[in-house]
C-alpha cells in the first residue's frame, strides 16, 4: 500500500508542475496529450483506491450534482470598488493628490494592472489548501462558488513552495479569453442555445451555475490582484506579494509593473491602451495602486473604495456605420425594446451588428430613422450605443421612426404607462414571453418545482408540449423521458415535484403570475388581505387594493391590467382545474416574532434564506440583511464574519441556528 501511495504523491505532483508550467509561467514541458495520459493514470489508480483519494488530488476538480442555492461568505477585509479617472489628465491629479496627503515631494512608486472585464472573486487558503472562494458580492458578503472555483484548471487546490502562510485571502478576477468566447459561442450556436453578449457575462454566468457539471466545460481563466486578511507572513510592498503570489502557483497578470510617478502612470496608461485590442482578453482600463504598504494604510480608505488606488478608464472606441432596420424585440416580462440592426462594423476589435435604442423617448431624443448613418460606440462590456445621428448624410426620403402600437410577436395591443418610457405586452401567453415567464414560474421563490430548469424549458417550448406556465400541470412522464438529459427516473422525480408545487400558498402562486410590479413582498401583502380568496382578488377594484397597506396605485394598475387580459385569467384558471390548490394562510395565534427584527450570517444546515424568511414572517418578525441598534436577533452559523463583530459592539442578543429553531415552532 505505501507503494501505490507514494506513486499517486508522485502522479499528483507531477501534474501539478505541469500546471504551475503552463498556467503561471506560460511555458509547457509537455504536450496536451502527454499530460492527459498522466491525468488518466492517476484517475485509474484512485478509482482502484478511492480510500486514498485527498481533496487537493487534480482528479477531484471534476463537476457536482446540483446545488439547490448558493451559501453567503462575508469578506473578512471588505472588497471594495475602485474610484474612476477618465483621462490622464485626472490621473495626474490623482498622483498629485497622493503626495499631498503623504505630504512628500518624490516620486511615489505604484503598481500599474490592467483592469479586466471579469468577475471579482476572493480566494481562500488555510495552511496552504484551498479551503473556499466567493464573488465580490455587495463588498462585505458574496456567494459561496467553492465548488466552481474548483472546476477551474489554473486555480491550485494546494499552494506550492512549502511556505504558505496560516491565512491567504486573495483576491483574482474571473474572465473568458477572447478566442475562448468566441468558440463558446459558436458552440452554443450549433447547439441552438442563446450566445453569450460578452465575455464578462459569460464568466459571470459560468460562476453562477448551480450545476458545476455546467461550469466544467466552459473556458474559465483568472489573474490575481489584490489581498484580503493574510496571517503567519507579512508583506512591505504589493509588488512582493504579487511576486509571492507567483511563486505559490497562483496565476498573476504578466503585464503588471511597477511604474514611477505622474510619469510612468501616463505611459503605462497610453501603451496599454495601445495594444488593449490585441490582448487575448478584454480590458477596459488600467489600475494604479501605491506600492508600499506602509503608505496605503496611511492614505486609508473612503467608505465604498480605497485612497490608495485608482482605475484609469479608456476613451469608448466609435465607429461609424448604417443602421439598415429597427426591429422591437419582446423581453420576459413584456417589455419592447426596439433594437437597430446595423451594417457590420469592427469597434474594439469585436464585430458589431445591432445597437439598443431602450424605447421611443431615446428614438425621439436622438431622432434615429432607418437609413441613418450613425456614430456608435463601445467601452468594455457595455451594449454598443448610437452616440449620434450624422444628419448631413441622412437619405431625404426618411422618415421618423414610431414603435408600433401592438406586440410584434402575439399582435396585442401594447400598454404604455405615462409615468414609464417602456410600453410592454400585457398577454402573458405571447410566445416570445413563455420561456422566461415558465422559468421564473418555476423558480424556488414561486412555485418550487424542482427539475424544471432553462434546458428543460427549451426542449418542451421548442417541441410544443408547453406553450404557457398552465400546461405544466398536463405534462406526462412518458413524453418527459424522452427529452434529451431526461431519463425515465429522472422523468418521474419531475412530475413528482409538479404534483407536490400544486400545493401552495396564495403569495407564491399570485409571485409565479410574473404580475407587473408584483414581488414577493408585495404578493405577501396580497396574501395577508385576501388569505386564498383568489375571486375576489381577480375581480378587485383599483380603489379597492389601494386600500390594502403597502399598495399604491402603481401596483394596483398593474394587478387590474393583468387581470382584464382575457389569456391571462385563461391560464390562471386552467391552473386551478388542473390541480393547483391554495392553502389558506394560518395565523400563528401568539405571532412570537411581532416587532422583531432577524439578521443572519454565516453558513445555515437546516434551512435555506427563503425558507428562515417565511418563517420569521410567518411568526410576525421581519429579516433584514445587516445590523443595526433595530436588531433583535443575529442568527449566526459557521463562517460568521463583520456582522458577528458589529452585534457584539451594538450589544444584540446573538443566538445560534438550533436556538433559533427552538423558538421559532
Amino acid at each position: 500500500m505505501k507503494a501505490i501511495e507514494n506513486r499517486l504523491k508522485k502522479l499528483r505532483d507531477i501534474i501539478e508542475q505541469h500546471n504551475y508550467n503552463y498556467y503561471i509561467l506560460d511555458a509547457p514541458t509537455i504536450s496536451d496529450g502527454e499530460y492527459d495520459a498522466i491525468f488518466r493514470d492517476l484517475y485509474a489508480l484512485e478509482t482502484k483506491h478511492p480510500e486514498l483519494i485527498i481533496p487537493t488530488s487534480p482528479t477531484q476538480r471534476v463537476g457536482a450534482e446540483p446545488l439547490i442555492e448558493f451559501g453567503t461568505i462575508e469578506h473578512r477585509v471588505p472588497m471594495l470598488s475602485l474610484s474612476n479617472a477618465m483621462d490622464t489628465e485626472e490621473l495626474i491629479v490623482f498622483d498629485e493628490r497622493m503626495k499631498k496627503e503623504l505630504c512628500i515631494k518624490e516620486n511615489i512608486l505604484y503598481i500599474a494592472e490592467p483592469k479586466l472585464d471579469g468577475l471579482g472573486i476572493e480566494l481562500i487558503y488555510e495552511q496552504g489548501i484551498f479551503i473556499k472562494g466567493s464573488t465580490r458580492g455587495n463588498g462585505f458578503t458574496g456567494e459561496d462558488i467553492t465548488r466552481n472555483l474548483k472546476t477551474i484548471r489554473s486555480l491550485p487546490l494546494k499552494l506550492i513552495g512549502g511556505n504558505a502562510p496560516t491565512l491567504l485571502e486573495v483576491r483574482a478576477e474571473v474572465f473568458i479569453k477572447k478566442h475562448d468566447f468566441f468558440k463558446l459561442n459558436k458552440s452554443r450556436e450549433s447547439e441552438k442555445i442563446p450566445v453569450f453578449a460578452n465575455p464578462r457575462n459569460a464568466a459571470a454566468g459560468s460562476m453562477r451555475q448551480l450545476d458545476t457539471r455546467i461550469t466544467i466545460k466552459r473556458p474559465l481563466s483568472f489573474f490575481c490582484y489584490g489581498a484580503g486578511k493574510i496571517e503567519g507572513i507579512n508583506f512591505e510592498t504589493h509588488h512582493e506579494y504579487l511576486l509571492a503570489l507567483k511563486r505559490m502557483g497562483l496565476p498573476v497578470n504578466p503585464l503588471i509593473k511597477t511604474v514611477n510617478g505622474a510619469k510612468g502612470i501616463k505611459a503605462y496608461y497610453h501603451e496599454l491602451e495601445k495594444i488593449r485590442n490585441e490582448l487575448p482578453y478584454e480590458i477596459d482600463g488600467t489600475v494604479f495602486k501605491v506600492n508600499d504598504y506602509q503608505l496605503q494604510n496611511k492614505l486609508g480608505t473612503r467608505s465604498r473604495s480605497p485612497r490608495w488606488a485608482i482605475a484609469g478608464k479608456f476613451k469608448p472606441q466609435q465607429a461609424t456605420t448604417i443602421i439598415h432596420d429597427i426591429v422591437v424585440q419582446v423581453g420576459r416580462t413584456g417589455a419592447l425594446t426596439p433594437v437597430a440592426r446595423l451594417a457590420p462594423v469592427n469597434v474594439a476589435g469585436v464585430t458589431i451588428t445591432n445597437a439598443t435604442l431602450h424605447n421611443q423617448d431615446e428614438i425621439d431624443r436622438k431622432d434615429i430613422r432607418i437609413g441613418d448613418t450613425i456614430l456608435i460606440e463601445r467601452a468594455g462590456d457595455v451594449i454598443p450605443r448610437i452616440v449620434q445621428v450624422i444628419l448631413e448624410k441622412r437619405p431625404k426620403e426618411s422618415t421618423p421612426y414610431r414603435i408600433n402600437t401592438h406586440c410584434p410577436i402575439c399582435n396585442q395591443k401594447s400598454f404604455k404607462p405615462n409615468d414609464e418610457v417602456v410600453a410592454r405586452c400585457l398577454n402573458i401567453s405571447c410566445p416570445a414571453q413563455v420561456k422566461g415567464r415558465i422559468q421564473h414560474f418555476v423558480s424556488k421563490p414561486a412555485m418550487n418545482i424542482d427539475g424544471l430548469g432553462e434546458r428543460i424549458i427549451d426542449q418542451l417550448v421548442e417541441t410544443g408540449l408547453l406553450k404557457t406556465v398552465d400546461d405544466i400541470f398536463t405534462l406526462e412522464q412518458q413524453a418527459l423521458s424522452e427529452l434529451d438529459g431526461l431519463g425515465k427516473k429522472s422523468a418521474e422525480k419531475l412530475i413528482q415535484s409538479i404534483n407536490k408545487s400544486k400545493r401552495t400558498v396564495f403569495s407564491r402562486f399570485v409571485y409565479a403570475l410574473g404580475i407587473r410590479n408584483v414581488g414577493e413582498h408585495i404578493a405577501q401583502v396580497l396574501e395577508k388581505h385576501y388569505n386564498g380568496r383568489l375571486k375576489e382578488f381577480k375581480n378587485a377594484k383599483p380603489e379597492e387594493l389601494k386600500n390594502i397597506d403597502e399598495i399604491g396605485p402603481i401596483v394596483a394598475q398593474s394587478v387590474v391590467q393583468f387581470w382584464q387580459n382575457n389569456n391571462n385569467r385563461k391560464i390562471v384558471n386552467n391552473c386551478i382545474e388542473r390541480g393547483v390548490f391554495l392553502k389558506e394562510m394560518t395565523k400563528h395565534i401568539n405571532q412570537p416574532f411581532s416587532g422583531q427584527i432577524f439578521v443572519f450570517t454565516g453558513s445555515l444546515k437546516n434551512l435555506t434564506r427563503q425558507e428562515i424568511k417565511e418563517r420569521v414572517e410567518h411568526l410576525g418578525g421581519k429579516t433584514a440583511v445587516s445590523v443595526s441598534k433595530k436588531t433583535s436577533y443575529l442568527v449566526v452559523g459557521p463562517g460568521a464574519g463583520s456582522k458577528l463583530k458589529k452585534a457584539e459592539d451594538l450589544a444584540v442578543s446573538i443566538i445560534s441556528e438550533d436556538e433559533f429553531l427552538d423558538i421559532a415552532h
